[in-house]
């Protein structure tokens, strides 16, 4: 089965907010499966996983994790991550710092679901590459805060950064913007 867009989806591996966030990101998973799109995460816990999970039982045609560990005992051991809930694994040796930066430039678009210092990374990522980044409002984080720098930072292009509260618009709206991008390239995409 062909998807249309890589969508990356991030927050928090564990915390608060991944006990707020559950069952929104395993909306998000659902709700990327249903559009036939293609899921990225970092391979992670928390969040990113339930995202996973809900995607694969949505029947979601293709999930991709990217883990910063450079193989599978590793990433299994040293990190103690997840390997069930992705249909292959990108090892990357790269850790987090690295396998961050490799994961926005994958995707075509960004959702982020609460988070801490990781999804900052990732939303400066997207930022600088003009990634879209969505944020799903509900699960507390850092992604509460980034709204206050969007307006803050001058080189943000508040075009590119969504925040919404219902994962199904979310995805809509986030699409929407990337029809749009893509335009010119629609027969790419399909």
């Amino acid at each position: 089965m062909s998807t249309k867009y890589q969508i990356c989806v991030s927050g928090s591996a564990k915390g608060q907010t991944v006990e707020q966030g559950k069952e929104l990101a395993s909306a998000i998973g659902k709700s990327l499966a249903k559009a036939g799109h293609s899921l990225l995460t970092g391979a992670t816990s928390g969040l990113p996983e339930y995202a996973a999970l809900a995607y694969k039982k949505a029947g979601g045609a293709a999930s991709l994790g990217i883990s910063p560990a450079a193989t599978k005992v590793e990433h299994v051991l040293k990190y103690r991550l997840p390997t069930g809930c992705f249909d292959l694994i990108l090892y990357t040796g790269l850790h987090y710092v690295g396998r961050d930066a490799l994961l926005i430039n994958s995707a075509d678009a960004v959702i982020s679901i609460g988070g801490r210092l990781g999804t900052l990374h990732e939303f400066t990522i997207a930022m600088e590459t003009h990634t879209p980044i969505a944020f799903l409002e509900g699960a507390g984080g850092i992604s509460d805060e980034i709204i206050k720098l969007v307006d803050t930072l001058p080189n943000i292009d508040p075009e590119f950064v969504i925040f919404e509260k219902d994962p199904d618009i979310l995805v809509g709206k986030l699409i929407k913007l990337l029809d749009k991008l893509h335009k010119p390239y629609h027969k790419i995409y399909e």
